[in-house]
């Protein structure tokens, strides 16, 4: 038995959701932007074999690798049901980069989570599989948020509700929008990028982020474009996050003057969306930013919607 596995990249915060909206991403021209991870059956132990086109930016020790590092985990978590496991090989195709706003750590976990589970056929239910999802990101990054992963497994856009009984839900989105998604190519830590937000904020900032999110939220589900348009910005990460990614003022601005309907940074950064209803006008925005924000030959650009499928076996 062999299982592969492709999870698409995503989109966190959305200017307005910081921490608790994200998308997955959906190129239109077909390609698939994110990674994969297959597996398959080996005579004993577990073995890691990397590939693609950001595997030299990943350890080459295997164990420091977070797909092989998934699989211990998932076993693990196998042995407490009860339930052994067998000798299993293990192959990840790395297409995201690392740090790059585009949620690829969290694209190896949910490819290599989701595929763990269909091989041991499916020891653990979707909400079960989401949570374990979740806990490794966080033991990654220093803390649990699905802002990622969430869009990523389920896919569509999400919204992190953390109930007791639900971790997320999916929201209404703009079907007709093209989300252009732009990296630079230039590498930028998360948690470097987390250090630059304040440890508070004031009473102001804290109601007109609330304001914003739930006004997004309530357009999405109405399909008041205008006034999502409206409420589409971010008061708490980009105002001290912009002026350290590297041309991200410049291309906002270009962007604007374009006619862009809104854009700002995914996730942490360096990659951007900027988003419209006109195929011309993103194809336009598409070809600005390849000449003028893509800082070297690894940066790239894809015109994308919401990816309503999420992870899934291919």
């Amino acid at each position: 038995m062999s299982v592969k596995v492709y999870a698409p990249a995503s989109i966190a915060n959305i200017s307005v959701g910081f921490d608790t909206l994200g998308a997955a991403l959906a190129p239109i021209d077909g390609s698939l932007l994110g990674d994969t991870v297959s597996i398959e059956a080996a005579v004993e132990g577990m073995s890691l074999e990397v590939m693609g086109t950001w595997a030299n930016k990943l350890p080459q020790d295997p164990a420091e690798n977070i797909v092989y590092q998934c699989a211990e985990f998932f076993i693990a978590q196998l042995a407490d049901k009860g339930v052994s496991s067998t000798g299993i090989k293990l192959t990840l195709h790395k297409n995201l980069p690392v740090g790059s706003g585009l949620g690829s750590s969290a694209s190896s976990v949910v490819a290599a989570l989701y595929a763990l589970n269909e091989y041991f056929e499916n020891p653990f239910s979707e909400q079960h599989l989401l949570l374990l999802m979740g806990k490794f990101e966080g033991q990654i990054s220093g803390s649990v948020h699905y802002d990622n992963v969430a869009p990523c497994y389920l896919g569509q856009m999400q919204l992190i509700l953390n109930g007791n009984t639900q971790v997320c839900d999916a929201i209404p989105n703009f079907n007709h929008w093209y989300w252009v998604m732009s990296y630079s190519g230039v590498s930028l830590s998360t948690a470097k990028m987390r250090q630059l937000l304040p440890e508070q904020y004031d009473k102001s900032t804290a109601i007109e982020f609330g304001r914003h999110l739930s006004a997004f939220v309530h357009a999405s589900y109405k399909q008041d474009e205008a006034l999502a348009i409206e409420v589409l910005k971010d008061v708490l990460a980009e105002p001290y996050r912009a002026g350290s990614i590297p041309g991200y003022l410049e291309a906002k601005a270009e962007l604007t003057k374009m006619g862009m309907l809104a854009t700002g940074i995914s996730g942490s950064g360096p990659t951007l969306f900027s988003i419209t209803s006109s195929l011309e006008k993103a194809q336009q925005a598409q070809a600005w930013l390849n000449t003028h924000y893509l800082k070297d030959e690894n940066g790239f650009s894809h015109i994308c919607q919401v990816d309503p499928k999420g992870a899934r076996r291919i």
